[in-house]
């Protein structure tokens, strides 16, 4: 029998309002589609070129011979299942760091953890809290959990503790601070840490996104492990993708209170880190030569290319990342734009930075010696060129 077309909005005995009956596909929620999409950093230069990929502030170390072992014997067992509370790896950590397991949670990439943590504690009328020039994934974790993120200006380029508080309301919820900042490798030292965490209420969420800790060398810095220990309110995440360059492997962790572990093992996927991750990951951790040398290198050519490059009339932030901010002119024939050209045509990819809100830069990661070499001279011949 044929339905008319009157008895099709009460098919199956659901009335349909004339609203739905004109909608023609599935929509998504409110924001999502205003979302601006991350773009990772260039990885390919014109045919022909020897390419030096200087964009994603990945280690030139590469991984620890011991975690590449690991990952290749996971893959005998490939047709099986993670374990899925991760405890090896947790534990693993928890000896490195001195950490208690049960407070650890690990995920695809601490990326994974920043939206779990966003679409936990944030929803509709809800508000967070990042700096102008922050990660550019805290403004899309919080659109897709439905808030506003509030960007608060910073102060010669680092987190402004002032300019954050006077920002809270009773709208915000959670508070990002990457630290060290990507991009401008700066960092707020422990006690401006602290003193931004005694300004906000017990209820506001603060997440210290320490990715690049392992790097700074500085006396007055400490990762947030101990504002983790001692606060209800206090999360860190960190990352495998830098120092232990395990980046396509997508391997992160978090320290956080019980209470917020108890949420995310709720929410998270019940295999969200595969077996090879996880294998390279614990060994990865326990090398410690390989990171000490990783981190030995940086230390001299981070140095190294900022005065090289400082001497050639450009100003670079100081960075106690792997990376570094360089500033060129705003208008004329030596904007970042043409010098990006220039290094690109010569197979030095460094990272735009105008979706951060800094058109006039360039980030730099620290290469090679090879690569940080030839960033400088060819730096020099574009400033020098007519």
């Amino acid at each position: 029998m044929r339905l008319s077309s009157a008895a099709m909005p009460i098919l199956c005995g659901v009335r349909k309002t004339a609203s739905e009956m004109t909608k023609t596909k599935p929509e998504p929620q409110s924001g999502i589609l205003g979302i601006d999409p991350y773009v990772a950093g260039r990885s390919m230069a014109p045919a022909g070129v020897r390419i030096h990929k200087l964009s994603a502030n990945e280690t030139p170390l590469g991984p620890s011979p011991k975690a590449k072992e690991a990952y290749l014997a996971a893959a005998s067992s490939l047709e099986l299942y993670p374990e899925s509370s991760h405890i090896k790896l947790r534990e693993a950590i928890s000896k490195r760091y001195g950490l208690a397991a049960d407070r650890l949670v690990c995920g695809s990439g601490s990326d994974e953890l920043l939206h779990l943590l966003a679409q936990a504690y944030l929803g509709e009328g809800d508000e967070a809290i990042a700096t102008e020039h922050g990660f550019l994934v805290y403004p899309i974790v919080t659109a897709a959990a439905g808030a506003k993120l509030v960007a608060v200006k910073e102060k010669n380029l680092n987190a402004d503790v002032d300019a954050i508080l006077a920002a809270v309301t009773p709208k915000t919820k959670i508070v990002f601070l990457a630290n060290p900042n990507n991009p401008t490798g700066s960092y707020l030292p422990v006690e401006e840490m602290r003193r931004l965490h005694a300004g906000l209420r017990k209820d506001i969420l603060f997440i210290i996104d320490a990715a690049y800790s392992e790097y700074v060398m500085a006396n007055d810095y400490e990762c947030g492990i101990e504002l983790v220990a001692m606060n209800e309110n206090v999360v860190m995440t960190r990352t495998f993708s830098k120092i232990h360059g395990l980046a396509s492997l997508r391997l992160g962790w978090m320290f956080a209170p019980a209470h917020v572990v108890d949420v995310l093992n709720r929410t998270r996927g019940p295999f969200n880190v595969s077996v090879p991750a996880m294998e390279a990951g614990i060994a990865a951790i326990g090398d410690i030569e390989h990171f000490e040398k990783a981190r030995t290198h940086n230390e001299k050519w981070v140095n190294w290319l900022t005065d090289e490059i400082t001497k050639l009339g450009l100003k670079v932030t100081p960075s106690v990342g792997n990376f570094m901010l360089i500033h060129f002119a705003t208008e004329g024939a030596k904007t970042a734009q043409a010098a990006d050209a220039y290094l690109m045509a010569r197979g030095l990819i460094l990272r735009s930075v105008a979706s951060y809100g800094l058109p006039q830069c360039l980030r730099l990661t620290v290469g090679s010696e090879e690569a940080n070499r030839l960033v400088v001279s060819t730096l020099k011949d574009f400033l020098d060129a007519k």
